[in-house]
């Protein structure tokens, strides 16, 4: 069973930046596809940030393209996400996530297979 271990996070400035890391363990991954999700309080669980098995695809949702850049270093077995200009709004705690299965993308919550234990990122105004 894989597990995942975040950091990165904390407090910043609105238009500040933050790195979050994500490095997987427990089981080979270098094949499935790796994503962040963030919930914010009162709020569902939504959709950031994915890439592919192999790197060479990555996918945002429209909040947060130009903004958040999400990379992977398979060697590692290891996912970022590069967060810059960031905005109140982006607010939540952030959870990594591992595909169910091998090379499949992350379309959504039911496509993930484990989640990190979250690590929280606040903005302030």
């Amino acid at each position: 069973q894989v597990q995942l271990v975040e950091s990165g996070g904390g407090l910043v400035q609105a238009g500040g930046s933050l790195r979050l890391s994500c490095a997987a363990s427990g089981r080979t991954r270098s094949t499935y596809a790796m994503g962040w999700f963030r919930q914010a309080p009162g709020k569902e669980r939504e959709f950031v940030a994915a890439i592919s098995w192999s790197g060479g695809n990555t996918y945002y949702t429209d909040s947060v393209k130009g903004r958040f850049t999400i990379s992977r270093d398979n060697a590692k077995n290891t996912v970022y996400l590069q967060m810059n200009s960031l905005k109140y709004e982006d607010t939540a705690v952030y959870y990594c996530a591992v595909a169910k299965n091998p090379i499949t993308p992350i379309v959504g919550i039911d496509s993930v297979g484990s989640w990190g234990q979250g690590t929280q990122v606040t903005v302030s105004s």
